[in-house]
């Protein structure tokens, strides 16, 4: 249950992270944020956002780390997250930028898919 867990916050944890680090742009595209909204406006606002991701992001590895007692080493807790990452990326360029999946995309995840196996493969 300990590994559900981990994957779930971290996953939670990506949300957020993708919203602060991009959801500014979907603004700026809805016309809710102006191109000439200030900066420090824009960083506070994804700081904002970030503190959520940091809320999620160092339970799940604390909870899923070997040593406290998580299924994890710490190899295989970076390469989750990456993998997450990059689902939860993938998901919201296509949800709300409407970006097409193309063929090099596929192969990007297929070799994710390949470092997963190695890290976990191997001990």
């Amino acid at each position: 249950m300990t590994a559900f867990y981990t994957i779930l916050l971290l996953l939670a944890s990506n949300i957020f992270m993708t919203l602060a680090w991009y959801g500014h742009l979907k603004l700026q595209n809805m016309d809710i944020i102006h191109h000439s909204t200030p900066l420090i406006f824009v960083i506070l606002l994804s700081w904002g956002i970030a503190f959520f991701e940091y809320c999620l992001q160092v339970p799940a590895n604390r909870i899923g780390f070997e040593g406290n007692g998580g299924p994890f080493t710490l190899m295989q807790l970076k390469v989750i997250q990456e993998v997450i990452t990059l689902v939860v990326f993938v998901a919201f360029s296509v949800i709300a930028f409407h970006m097409p999946l193309r063929w090099n995309h596929l192969v990007a995840c297929v070799l994710l898919i390949g470092a997963v196996y190695f890290v976990f493969g191997f001990k």
